[in-house]
């Protein structure tokens, strides 16, 4: 089977076909907290509660509608500490979800063989007993193993508990591998804890803030936006490394125009620096830390002017920006980032960038890394899942050995059949997550796909993945269904509840009743205990001193902490979660196992004479691939640019607003052209994207066709020997300025 026989658009057939059209025209975009376009002046408009689904951030608001019924607008709950009662854009935007026309409509299952063209209409139960058939004939056939799930946000937890219960171990979300997985293993083998979501820096109070790679302002991670502005009120410093000038950048006392790969070199130089200058917090060191003297060592000749001929950053503003860094502690921030899988190396950058907050004493105080709480729900008593058979780390016994979470790489390559195992996985339930546009290498996700026998995908647009699927599940948008109450920690505990607007549009449904009817239709009944969503969270609340009906009234509900210890590094005495007990410059862990306790610098590839190393990066109105056919957001950017610098545009004869196709080192063309932006903001070494355009499903009416996609031209992955994160920016383009061949079939 070729590796695109799975692809194509889906194509409604059978009776009711018409039911799928959408008659009701979209709305306007609507400004922070304001008025939708077509709400009256004087209409009442009543309030549900909800918290965003748009972005991991989960900003809590209300939800107002019409007294019709239809959602108008969203706004913040001002008690919410993530959001301080003010949206993003893509949350005022969110309810543009609620009304696209191209949502998925129906549960649709795939005529005849796999590979066939065409999806037909199916009732629930339909479509539910055909998973369960086929989920039951390969436990029984392969082991519940086999069966393999990609999940990500809210939802996703009542699919993955549905699966633990089936008794799969292989449960990956792309936000571990693709994302955050460097930092959490770096920041807990070096503190013993880890970074959290949302991170635990304390911006509001910090006098430094230091930004590698991290685009504050373009990523609209909402609470961190509206504390960095803050603390540039109050006269905070902001230093921002990035081969690009940033919105940060542009907001920032010093912008370190970086070559790309080579921030640990700097990193190093800051800390050779500290060091040398003594400008450490000598007595949190002496106290709380450990390996201090090897450190020392290990950057003795990891000197600025060593630095500035890899980085290109002059000594002088290496040690300028050094001593502002500690000048300002133990108030500066050396920010974690959150999309760290970069070059391959990127668990010893994170490390290097936890060492270098311990050196300034940040840790535990205030302006540094506060200590965040949560509130403990309980969960209703279930029977204990099964022990599975198979984990993947069977597999890998000596690669990633600190990875503590399924790698989405390892999935991929155990559903394709190799000789050298007696085993394989078969299916896939993908929940979501668009794996075109968020795993790398496109190809290899293809080929593990078309190995596989069964493929269920359950979202609420018809993305990409979704042409791969044997079964489609239409989920509702997150402002038509209850989920978790969220308890993210927080400076305060608190609760938030997202409770449903408005019933659910078409014959679409919220996840945990997808679950539940799967569960009790494949036997396993008993995980899924209550009646229905409501009572497990009136349950849960209530245990904790709440109900749903207050939640209902308040949406957001503030706990006292249990302790006085948001920041608890002043001298007392404490005992680090690590090997030594203490902060650890020298990792015990990656000595163990069998890695540079301490980061070094090793040069990467060049690219090739004529390509350009290719950046890519976040827009404040969207959420990855997610939001770009989203009717309210995409009138704010509907296609993406390329950044070029005027020495190359020059040397291409180039033209700003011109199109072209981009070509990568392994002869990967982009299925669509994109727009030349010639800029200075952009370093001459490299070109500058924004993820999550260039989709290729034509049912995505808006953004069909529009811009390119980075995620295709990532064909070369450095995988990250500590963790297995997939590293992304090895990869280089050349431009195209004629269509390159035929466009590519959807």
């Amino acid at each position: 089977m070729k590796h695109t026989s799975r692809r194509d658009f889906i194509k409604i057939t059978g009776a009711g076909a018409g039911a799928m059209m959408f008659a009701r025209p979209t709305i306007k975009a609507f400004s922070q907290g304001g008025e939708q376009g077509d709400v009256h002046p004087g209409e009442t408009l009543t309030r549900t509660p909800t918290y965003c689904e748009v972005c991991f951030w989960k900003c809590a608001g209300w939800v107002y509608k019409d007294k019709e019924g239809n959602i108008q607008k969203i706004i913040g709950n001002e008690d919410d500490p993530h959001s301080n009662g003010r949206m993003c854009p893509r949350g005022t935007g969110g309810v543009g979800m609620y009304w696209d026309g191209d949502r998925l409509k129906t549960p649709l299952i795939r005529e005849g063989k796999p590979g066939s063209q065409k999806f037909r209409e199916a009732s629930w139960d339909e479509a539910l007993d055909l998973i369960a058939k086929k989920f039951g004939e390969i436990k029984e056939k392969y082991g519940p193993e086999s069966v393999a799930v990609f999940s990500h946000g809210t939802g996703g937890k009542m699919i993955t508990h549905l699966m633990k219960a089936y008794g799969s171990s292989f449960i990956a979300a792309p936000s571990f591998a693709q994302c955050r997985g460097p930092r959490q293993v770096a920041f807990l083998s070096t503190f013993g804890e880890e970074v959290m979501s949302p991170e635990r820096t304390d911006i509001r109070d910090t006098k430094c803030l230091v930004l590698i790679g991290s685009h504050i302002g373009e990523n609209m991670h909402n609470g961190q936006i509206q504390e960095m502005s803050e603390a540039i009120d109050k006269g905070a410093t902001i230093i921002t490394v990035d081969p690009r000038y940033s919105t940060a950048a542009s907001h920032s006392k010093y912008w370190l125009p970086i070559k790309p790969a080579t921030d640990i070199a700097l990193l190093l130089a800051w800390m050779h620096v500290i060091i040398n200058e003594e400008l450490y917090d000598k007595k949190y060191v002496e106290k709380y830390t450990y390996g201090f003297k090897e450190l020392k060592e290990h950057v003795k000749d990891k000197t600025p002017e060593w630095a500035y001929g890899i980085t290109t950053i002059p000594p002088d503003v290496i040690r300028k920006t050094a001593r502002e860094m500690a000048h300002a502690a133990p108030a500066v921030i050396v920010h974690p980032g959150r999309h760290v899988v970069w070059y391959g190396d990127d668990t010893q950058r994170s490390r290097a960038i936890a060492i270098l907050n311990a050196l300034l004493g940040s840790w535990g105080r205030r302006g540094g890394f506060f200590v965040p709480e949560g509130v403990p729900l309980p969960k209703w008593p279930v029977p204990d899942y099964p022990k599975p058979k198979r984990t993947w780390k069977d597999f890998y016994k000596d690669q990633y050995g600190l990875a503590f979470e399924v790698l989405t790489s390892a999935v991929c390559d155990l559903s394709i059949p190799d000789p050298s195992r007696d085993w394989d996985i078969k299916a896939w339930l993908v929940y979501g997550t668009n794996l075109t546009a968020s795993l790398p290498d496109t190809n290899a996700t293809l080929k593990a796909i078309d190995n596989l026998d069964f493929l269920v995908v359950i979202d609420t647009m018809p993305m990409d993945i979704v042409s791969y699927a044997d079964v489609v599940l239409p989920e509702c948008t997150y402002l038509e269904r209850y989920d978790g109450i969220r308890t993210s920690p927080h400076r305060v505990p608190n609760m938030a509840l997202r409770m449903p607007a408005t019933e659910p549009l078409y014959n679409s449904k919220p996840n945990w009743w997808i679950a539940k009817q799967l569960a009790e239709k494949m036997g396993l009944g008993d995980y899924f205990p209550w009646k229905d969503i409501e009572q497990l969270l009136d349950w849960q609340l209530k245990k904790v001193g709440s109900s749903l009906e207050e939640m209902k009234r308040v949406g957001v509900k503030l706990m006292k902490r249990e302790y006085d210890d948001l920041y608890f590094l002043n001298g007392e005495d404490y005992e680090f979660n690590t090997n030594t007990g203490k902060i650890e410059l020298y990792s015990t862990d990656f000595a163990a196992a069998g890695f540079d306790p301490l980061p070094d610098y090793t040069p990467h590839p060049e690219p090739p004479p004529g390509f350009y190393r290719l950046n890519y990066g976040r827009a404040p109105m969207h959420t990855f691939s997610r939001t770009a056919n989203n009717p309210n957001l995409w009138e704010l950017r509907k296609e993406n640019s390329v950044w070029v610098n005027p020495k190359v545009a020059k040397l291409w004869d180039l033209k700003n607003g011109q199109y072209v196709w981009l070509k990568n080192q392994d002869g990967v063309v982009s299925s669509f052209p994109v727009k030349v932006r010639i800029t200075e903001r952009i370093r001459w070494d490299s070109v500058y994207m924004v993820h999550g355009f260039g989709h290729k499903e034509k049912q995505l009416t808006r953004a069909y066709g529009r811009g390119a996609s980075d995620s295709e031209l990532i064909t070369k992955v450095a995988m990250d020997p500590i963790m297995g994160g997939t590293g992304m920016r090895g990869n280089f383009v050349t431009f195209l300025t004629e269509k390159p061949g035929k466009e590519v079939a959807s």
